[in-house]
């Protein structure tokens, strides 16, 4: 295991540690989500009826659950996570994993065993989230991680309305489309309102068991809208999926295979530096 943070000298009080997540439900979030209406405030949210008076709208999230075991043991509640990037609240992160940093705001403590921890976070958290490789990291990594572009891989399943053409699923595959796609209404609340261009790979499709399913594994740029990309959204992307087999198409369910790099390529699990401060 890298070595301990000096105590000593923590730049503005702060300590990060890095590893990779896999969310394996369709009803947790990254980060704490908030209700949208009371933001969560102790006085507002007594009689928000959105939230009814929960102020947030999921139970819990990687953040949250994550955060309760090493937040304790580093006797500090106050933290920020920082994923290199997110999936929607019902799309499952698989593979590898995604690569996150925590950001922890004057622990008490700082000889903790990360292994431990890691199995913790684990045992308490089966069947719903799985955390590898903690180790301490620094500041520059966050940086790292937001500013860097990272294509994806999926898995699709998606409905059919009607009979496709013969052969038009498997005609895809090999294929590497040119996308514009216009901002989704599901997020025009807080994205501006442009024409993206993007790329989608599609990398294999196959019938489901379940009739008028495909199972569509795609390769895409970073800031694809994926399940757009399927359906076309009523001409806001194109092409779509939809549009390329003739037959309306819709996303049931969406999973992240694989972090890979800008040009889609697989990139290699980073190992915790020997060093603290050191790796980057």
């Amino acid at each position: 295991m890298n070595s301990v943070p000096d105590p000593q000298n923590l730049p503005g009080g702060k300590v990060y540690i890095e590893g990779r997540y896999r969310k394996l439900t369709r009803d947790l979030p990254q980060t704490v989500f908030f209700c949208p209406q009371c933001k969560g405030h102790p006085r507002r949210r007594r009689g928000c009826e959105k939230c009814e008076g929960f102020g947030k709208l999921t139970r819990d999230s990687v953040q949250e659950l994550v955060c309760w075991v090493l937040g304790s043991a580093l006797k500090t509640r106050k933290n920020k996570f920082h994923g290199a990037g997110r999936e929607d609240i019902d799309v499952r992160m698989l593979g590898r994993g995604r690569p996150f940093v925590l950001e922890f705001i004057n622990p008490k403590e700082l000889k903790v065993d990360l292994a431990e921890l890691e199995a913790e976070i684990n045992r308490r958290n089966e069947g719903r989230l799985e955390i590898e490789g903690l180790h301490w990291s620094d500041k520059p990594r966050v940086r790292f991680l937001k500013e860097t572009h990272n294509a994806k891989e999926y898995m699709v399943r998606a409905e059919v309305e009607g009979t496709p053409k013969a052969g038009a699923f498997e005609a895809l595959v090999g294929q590497r489309f040119d996308l514009a796609q216009k901002t989704p209404q599901r997020v025009a609340h807080r994205r501006a309102d442009l024409v993206r261009e993007r790329w989608l790979e599609v990398l294999s499709a196959q019938p489901a068991e379940e009739p008028n399913q495909w199972l569509v594994s795609v390769r895409t740029q970073h800031g694809t809208y994926v399940k757009e990309a399927v359906t076309g959204e009523g001409g806001m992307t194109e092409p779509s999926i939809s549009g390329l087999v003739g037959v309306p198409c819709r996303c049931l369910e969406l999973d992240v295979l694989n972090i890979l790099d800008a040009e889609g390529e697989a990139i290699p699990v980073r190992q915790a530096p020997t060093a603290f401060g050191q790796g980057l």
